[in-house]
């Protein structure tokens, strides 16, 4: 098996935020984009079922800046079968009677580096260079399957190739728990299972360990 190395991608944007699970009301940001948050972004410019993408480490190039924002939300999700039973049967919803202010402590003015491997499935045969080529095209041409976003959807992201000027900051310190990704495997209930693991920022650079990755998407589709 040829091994390759990591695909580097540039993302960069005007905000951020990659919201810390413990906070249950308040959105905070950890100082750093995530693993899983790098990986759904990869996913947006190309994803196929025959591989995985394999986030290797994250280089933080620009100071990292938080910024507060209270914004109005609403606190329900929207139903389909609600919305098809207001039409059969009258009713409605209004948005000044279900709204809450909330208060966002976001990142602003970030820009990353992404190292991430393409591992292919077990039992497909074609060569990780296939799907490494198509995703340099489409991140060349600007191509996306979804809207590329940095924690939240509201975020949009620039993703480019690295060109190799990119140098991270030299900024080291550690970051505390951190979420890794969701197990699919791991869960009996058909819920998925939060995976943590000690972040460190060392000279910009937020290494994730290859251990990590062991059965992590087994049970994903």
């Amino acid at each position: 098996m040829v091994v390759y190395p990591p695909i580097e991608a540039r993302v960069w944007g005007e905000l951020a935020c990659f919201t810390r699970p413990e906070m249950k009301v308040e959105r905070v940001s950890y100082e750093v984009m995530t693993p899983s948050a790098a990986r759904g972004l990869l996913e947006s410019v190309f994803w196929k079922p025959e591989f995985q993408w394999r986030i290797r480490a994250i280089r933080v190039l620009r100071p990292i800046r938080f910024f507060s924002v209270l914004r109005n939300e609403v606190n329900n999700v929207a139903v389909i079968s609600t919305a098809r039973k207001w039409e059969r049967e009258g009713g409605g919803y209004l948005a000044e009677e279900d709204r809450a202010q909330r208060h966002t402590l976001a990142l602003r003015d970030v820009a990353y580096v992404i190292a991430a491997d393409i591992v292919v499935r077990p039992g497909v045969d074609e060569d990780a260079a296939k799907y490494r080529d198509q995703f340099r095209r489409r991140a060349e041409r600007g191509q996306w399957f979804s809207m590329p976003y940095l924690g939240c959807r509201e975020f949009a992201a620039h993703v480019a190739l690295a060109d190799g000027s990119e140098r991270p900051l030299d900024v080291s310190r550690p970051l505390g728990r951190m979420l890794f990704d969701l197990d699919y495997a791991a869960s009996v209930t058909g819920r998925t299972l939060p995976r943590f693991f000690d972040a460190e920022l060392t000279h910009g650079v937020l290494n994730v360990p290859n251990a990590l990755y062991e059965g992590l998407y087994e049970g994903r589709e």
